[in-house]
């Protein structure tokens, strides 16, 4: 990414102007600091106060589904938040939980045996989407990289199928494994709204090569106003009512599920491995791991020097590189040369193609309004 201004990097954290919005004060403190000071760790409860919040919400769930068969949903991927999160929902709670996996065609092998292991071993049912392959790689091969986040297609389809099976079942209540201690920074110039519908369409309307069909989709007005308002609906996130130390999380995981970590965030998707590692700091030019680390550094996980020793280790090994580069162009039906031509691609901005930027922009404005109601579908 072309530096505008002379580079900078917080005191506080390691976020630096590869984030071209951030903002420092006079001491050399980022925005992102003081975002989480300010907006974002009031609603972080570590503490007694989050197992007094969270043990309500938990009997409000209890009596709403006492007579169904599930208490709640958990969208689980295979990494380690939300299995944790799934782990501490079946295990500390005891609720009933069904567990709901998108499966787009990228899991690991890993991830397999871990999603299997977590459910085996938790006791829980598993519901698995299956996205159709085809509409799947003609989706991905049409965002290329025209646009930062060519990983949208796949989040918005987690994103939407995560509560998906919920209405169906009569279930208002989906957990998610999201988390203030180790996701508070995320730069939102490093990748567009995930759940924008329009935008996703837009784009493969024009550059795609095959209908739709099949594929599961989530609008905006289904998302924001029928699941909140209609079917009242609400995304919890219990990593955020108690004390959530990846680490040890991982260590609690190992012993009892049998997990096995994949060594980097998100490897249990061969693509987002790829799309982090390789594709966003060679095409867009940030590293998304600095934003994790910062995360941890606010949480008080890590400290700043850590950080900044993690920052220096190579985001592949060449051998990896070369495998997972093959395997990627394989499996979209590209060749390698293809594939490496992306990179090459002229870089265009989300409002060069429909979107419904506008409608997001009001919806955050009016976010405060509606956590006050206890609208949380949209909870981020």
């Amino acid at each position: 990414m072309q530096q505008t201004r002379p580079y900078q990097i917080c005191v506080r954290c390691v976020m630096d102007t590869t984030d071209p919005e951030i903002t420092f004060d006079d001491r050399g403190v980022c925005s992102w600091c003081t975002r989480f000071d300010v907006e974002i760790s009031p609603q972080w409860f570590p503490n007694a106060e989050g197992e007094r919040r969270f043990s309500a919400i938990v009997e409000a769930i209890r009596q709403e589904n006492k007579s169904k068969e599930y208490d709640c949903i958990v969208g689980l991927s295979g990494g380690i938040d939300s299995s944790y999160a799934a782990y501490v929902a079946r295990r500390h709670w005891n609720l009933r939980v069904l567990a709901v996996h998108v499966d787009a065609g990228w899991n690991s092998e890993l991830a397999v045996k871990n999603i299997e292991n977590i459910v085996k071993r938790l006791d829980i049912d598993l519901h698995t989407e299956v996205i159709d392959w085809e509409e799947m790689r003609d989706l991905q091969v049409a965002f290329r990289s025209r646009v930062s986040p060519t990983r949208t297609c796949l989040r918005t389809t987690s994103s939407s199928l995560r509560s998906t099976p919920a209405p169906r079942k009569g279930l208002r209540y989906v957990l998610s494994g999201g988390n203030i201690a180790t996701e508070s920074v995320l730069p939102t110039s490093w990748g567009y709204n995930a759940m924008d519908l329009r935008h996703l369409k837009g784009i493969h309307r024009r550059f795609g090569s095959a209908p739709l069909r099949t594929y599961p989709t989530c609008s905006f007005f289904r998302y924001y106003v029928y699941y909140p308002l209609i079917c009242r609906m609400r995304v919890i996130r219990p990593l955020n009512f108690m004390p959530y130390d990846k680490d040890e999380a991982l260590a609690i995981l190992e012993k009892e599920l049998a997990y096995r970590y994949y060594g980097t965030k998100h490897g249990e998707s061969r693509f987002t491995k790829f799309f982090q590692n390789y594709w966003l700091p060679q095409r867009f030019g940030f590293d998304k791991r600095r934003a994790h680390l910062a995360s941890l550094v606010l949480s008080g996980q890590t400290t700043r020097d850590e950080a900044l020793r993690d920052l220096q280790q190579p985001l592949y090994g060449e051998a990896g590189l070369r495998e997972d580069k093959a395997f990627i162009a394989k499996k979209l039906g590209l060749s390698g040369a293809e594939l490496d031509g992306f990179t090459h691609m002229p870089v265009h901005d989300h409002s060069d193609y429909p979107s419904n930027a506008a409608l997001f922009e009001l919806k955050n404005r009016l976010r405060p309004f509606l956590r006050r109601l206890g609208l949380g579908v949209a909870q981020k």
